[in-house]
């Protein structure tokens, strides 16, 4: 009697190929980083990208066009007073005669200046007190109590007597032009870093909690290295989108004060400037009321949507929608 032996199996050739498909390991994709998975949200953001090439465009015209377009945005011409848009004279010429196109690209990096400068200004001392409130807990009653009185405070009224004292002393220090600038940078800055300082603080109380900032407490890590290393780093998104808000909101703050007659000098053009000598000649040259209005607008929208589009693509709730 003959022991039955189990013979191999031989696999057929379809079944040997799919063996291997199976044991062929699938390649591995690299993990996406951090910026560049942000930098894949904000791209689908069609408002955040239609508003950064605008914001772009405007930078480039208002930096970069006059060394194109080379008047002098001061050059008075009598003969040539309050004509309409022209192949000499694209967006036309004011009472003086001075090229509304030159002055527009002056006045846009006067305005510019002035928002960036004071949006950092007031994203300073927003972050500051932000996060001084959030950490510190013996000081976040006053910190905040601070922050209320100056949002109960009326903002336009604020910075008018602001400019009123102290116009006349900063002008003769560092002259009319660079002492007014000064005093709009600082008026806009000392008045709009609340909104800052709320949102810090309340996204500082929250990191408090977790787990990563118990941990590096308990080895005995400074409060100094724990709000550089550990805090300031995850506040960087609301930040970021405050900072671009600031600027649009710095922008129509300058415009309303130069549009009030309080802002730069007649001779030192500015977006708000030009909409406050035009008002005088708006029958006879609309363009010169439109051009400024619609570069105001433009800037301020197109700032609005990025920080639209920064806040849904920093925020990993949204993100993981």
């Amino acid at each position: 009697m003959t022991d039955d032996v189990p013979q191999p199996i031989t696999p057929g050739p379809g079944e040997a190929q799919a063996a291997d498909v199976l044991t062929t390991p699938l390649p591995s994709t690299p993990p996406r980083s951090q910026w560049a998975e942000v930098w894949r949200q904000f791209r689908h953001h069609k408002g955040a990208m239609a508003g950064g090439i605008v914001f772009f465009l405007i930078v480039l015209t208002v930096f970069v066009g006059p060394w194109i377009w080379t008047i002098d945005a001061t050059y008075i011409d009598i003969r040539a007073r309050n004509q309409g848009p022209s192949l000499a004279h694209p967006f036309g010429t004011d009472q003086l005669g001075r090229d509304m196109l030159a002055r527009m690209m002056a006045g846009g990096r006067v305005s510019m200046s002035v928002g960036i400068t004071a949006m950092l200004l007031a994203l300073f001392l927003g972050s500051l007190i932000g996060v001084m409130a959030g950490y510190f807990r013996r000081l976040d009653n006053l910190l905040m109590r601070s922050t209320d009185l100056f949002l109960a405070l009326p903002l336009l009224p604020l910075l008018l007597v602001m400019v009123l004292l102290f116009r006349e002393t900063l002008s003769k220090t560092f002259g009319p032009e660079t002492g007014i600038f000064i005093l709009i940078v600082l008026a806009i800055g000392v008045t709009s870093w609340m909104p800052t300082a709320r949102i810090v603080r309340g996204d500082v109380l929250a990191l408090k909690e977790r787990e990563f900032v118990l941990a590096a407490r308990s080895i005995g890590t400074t409060n100094v290295k724990m709000i550089l290393r550990h805090i300031l780093p995850n506040v960087i998104s609301p930040i970021v989108v405050s900072a671009t808000l600031g600027i649009a909101n710095a922008i129509i703050t300058e415009s309303a004060l130069s549009f009030l007659g309080l802002g730069f000098p007649p001779d030192f053009p500015t977006w708000g400037r030009l909409l406050f000598d035009a008002v005088d000649y708006m029958q006879q040259n609309p363009e010169r009321v439109i051009l400024p209005g619609v570069a105001i607008s433009l800037t301020v929208l197109s700032v609005n949507y990025l920080g639209d589009g920064l806040r849904d693509a920093l925020d990993p709730r949204i993100r993981g929608r």
